[in-house]
């Protein structure tokens, strides 16, 4: 049974928790709400944006604000599933023994996932999917709260393997990190260039004070209609008889029903960090990019005539009737 104490204790760590991520991330405020969204929601992120505009430093300061383990794994050509998961060694007098892989850890940052072949690649999803990894027979859990934050650079196209659409499904939000403006590269420049450069902030969470805060928001209830809603809006992403006209001309494949599971999961991780204690219309609404961007397969004739999923989605939410 969660009480009011218990919202009041989750909603006040996640304000320290944003305000030290302020200190050292100079702007990307929707990057770092949808990053927030799949720790509250226990889904993992795709983050997607050209090099240096601070996704790792995003991470890094992620993991250090809420005191867990944090690993990093270097996604390259020749990386093998080992490599990740771990595998069984000889130790003389004790015979074989697991050693864990850098996906043991709470926060795994997967650096350029698209670089490595897709055999690698399939090596993440049992552990995203199943919060376990599996060597030589032998089940190993992984510690919750497990979270992979991927990152993939839009514009490196020599020496990359695109991401499959199962585990592109597996990312319950994508977010896009855009260049920052000039007043925000001028701060960028200064905090890295006066006195001691950027200083990872303190823990201000612990790891119960997280997943008591995923237990608040999972309890956040949300009413038949605006599930109805969300159900409508996936629905409409796929290419069947009455769908839109864009849909039909340009999608191949919409949203599966994942799609739906993260519009719910964005909503409720929005209202609670907008401090209110029930879901809106505008709640989900705000989570229909991050939610479905990347879940949607638009034809050839989509990417010949520069239609993106961005288009299509803007579109759905503007003919999908709302409650």
């Amino acid at each position: 049974m969660i009480t009011q104490a218990d919202v009041a204790r989750a909603e006040e760590a996640f304000s320290q928790l944003r305000t030290a991520i302020a200190r050292v991330i100079v702007g990307q405020s929707r990057v770092v709400e949808v990053a927030l969204w799949g720790l509250l929601s226990g889904g993992h992120v795709l983050l997607e944006g050209v090099p240096g505009l601070g996704k790792t430093l995003l991470v890094r300061t992620l993991a250090h604000a809420l005191g867990l383990s944090f690993s990093r794994i270097q996604f390259t050509p020749d990386l093998m599933p080992a490599d990740i998961v771990g595998t069984n060694v000889f130790a003389e007098g004790e015979g074989f023994r697991f050693l864990p892989g850098p996906v043991f850890a709470h926060i795994v940052l997967a650096d350029e996932v698209n670089r490595a072949t897709p055999k690698t690649q399939s090596a993440l999803l049992e552990a995203m999917q199943e919060r376990q990894v599996t060597v030589a027979g032998t089940t190993h859990p992984l510690e919750e709260p497990f979270m992979v934050l991927a990152t993939q650079n839009p514009i490196e196209m020599e020496g990359t393997y695109p991401l499959p659409e199962a585990q592109l499904d597996r990312f319950l939000f994508k977010a896009e990190v855009s260049y920052p403006s000039q007043e925000e590269l001028v701060d960028i420049i200064r905090r890295n260039t006066e006195g001691g450069g950027i200083t990872l902030p303190e823990p201000v969470m612990s790891r119960e004070e997280v997943l008591a805060a995923r237990a608040v928001v999972a309890a956040y209830p949300v009413p038949g209609p605006l599930l109805e809603y969300a159900a409508r809006l996936v629905l409409a992403t796929h290419p069947r008889p009455g769908a839109l006209e864009a849909v039909k001309r340009y999608v191949r494949y919409g949203a599966s029903p994942r799609g739906g599971l993260a519009l719910i999961w964005g909503a409720k991780a929005q209202a609670f960090l907008a401090g209110r204690h029930h879901v809106e219309v505008d709640d989900i609404r705000a989570a229909a990019l991050p939610a479905l961007v990347h879940r949607l397969v638009l034809s050839f004739r989509a990417e010949a005539e520069g239609v993106t999923p961005h288009r299509i989605i803007e579109q759905v939410l503007r003919e999908v009737r709302a409650p």
